[in-house]
């Protein structure tokens, strides 16, 4: 069996060292992957100055290259995200963006370089739109590459116009740990699978 690695990337507005649902979410996801002989790590992308734009490097510091060399060493990517006004957070879409450079990314054979590559998300939030952030996370995602397992997204989403954040939410709901588990054996398998037999060229 392949070794296969995760790369998370925490989406929230939050600097370190500042508490986040999205990471907490995130790293439970990546403690699931592991049961599946998957590594990783955790990348808060606001701690890295990653600059606006559609290209491999934008230049003037610009920290998105580093972070895609984990992403390309990676065989899952888990995009980990609130909600904000029923949207993917503005560094997730910031991510999403720079990710678009991909498309002009391929092989020797013509394949693009995330073709092979899992993704799978991780949304919290305390209004609706877990469903909405998550289709557009991953379709954009797929868009650029990226395939998705089955049940690929895992949430937790409080009372409408509350104010309990997931990490304070006490005893975590069985449907969201569940879940993880699913989204983390199901991302995994497809991972090892696609290791072992990529896609063919077209």
């Amino acid at each position: 069996m392949s070794t296969v690695r995760a790369l998370v990337l925490n989406c929230t507005l939050k600097p370190s060292p500042a508490e986040s649902s999205a990471d907490l979410l995130g790293r439970e996801l990546l403690a699931a992957l592991a049961d599946h002989d998957v590594d990783g790590e955790v990348v808060r992308v606001v701690d890295h100055h990653v600059k606006f734009g559609v290209s491999l490097d934008e230049g003037g510091g610009d920290e998105w290259p580093a972070i895609r060399e984990k992403l390309i060493a990676a065989q899952i990517l888990v995009i980990a995200t609130p909600i904000w006004l029923g949207q993917p957070s503005s560094v997730c879409k910031m991510v999403l963006e720079r990710l678009d450079a991909e498309l002009a990314e391929t092989d020797a054979q013509g394949r693009l370089l995330t073709f092979g590559k899992v993704a799978a998300v991780a949304v919290v939030g305390n209004e609706d739109g877990a469903h909405h952030v998550s289709a557009e996370v991953l379709q954009a995602l797929n868009d650029v590459g990226f395939s998705a397992a089955a049940t690929a997204s895992t949430y937790w989403v409080g009372e409408a116009m509350g104010s309990v954040d997931y990490r304070d939410a006490g005893p975590k709901p069985d449907t969201t740990g569940s879940t993880t588990k699913t989204v983390a054996a199901n991302a995994a398998h497809l991972a090892h699978l696609l290791a072992d037999s990529p896609y063919p060229p077209s």
